[in-house]
């Protein structure tokens, strides 16, 4: 791989330190969710942030697939929801589900299409390929 660029973050204390980025502009406290046992306090956690990422990277990717195609996406938006489990052997796991809005796409086989070819081509879909389930949805307005 030829590298293009790097980050550095650096979370001390785990999920309930606080986690920095080498450059400075994230610099966040983490707090546990109740859910996982936590308090549930007013810090991110690694879910919300790997959800900010996935959804933000994701969204680039229909942008660089759309232009391919010479489709306009119009104000699109992707929601990434993020969920964390145990698995039959006691492991955590998480999958995903991204919530695609397209509003400039009326067709839904275009729809679908460049959902799909997003998915091919993000890195972090990539990444994730066959170890998590991430479920691909896309919302039109009714």
């Amino acid at each position: 791989m030829k590298t293009l660029y790097t980050a550095k973050a650096t979370a001390k204390g785990g999920r309930k330190g606080r986690v920095k980025t080498e450059d400075g502009p994230i610099d966040l406290p983490l707090s546990m969710p109740k859910g996982l046992g936590g308090d549930g306090g007013d810090g991110v956690n690694p879910e919300q942030l790997f959800g900010s990422a996935y959804s933000a990277c994701f969204g680039g990717a229909l942008g660089l697939v759309a232009e391919k195609h010479k489709v306009d996406l119009g104000d699109f938006s992707v929601s990434a929801h993020v969920s964390i489990g145990k698995v039959e052997d006691g492991n955590l796991q998480i999958s995903v589900i991204l919530d695609c809005y397209l509003p400039g796409v009326e067709d839904i086989k275009t729809g679908e299409t460049l959902v799909n070819e997003a998915h091919e081509v993000c890195p972090y879909s990539r990444a994730t390929r066959d170890n998590i389930d991430v479920t691909l949805n896309l919302l039109r307005d009714e």
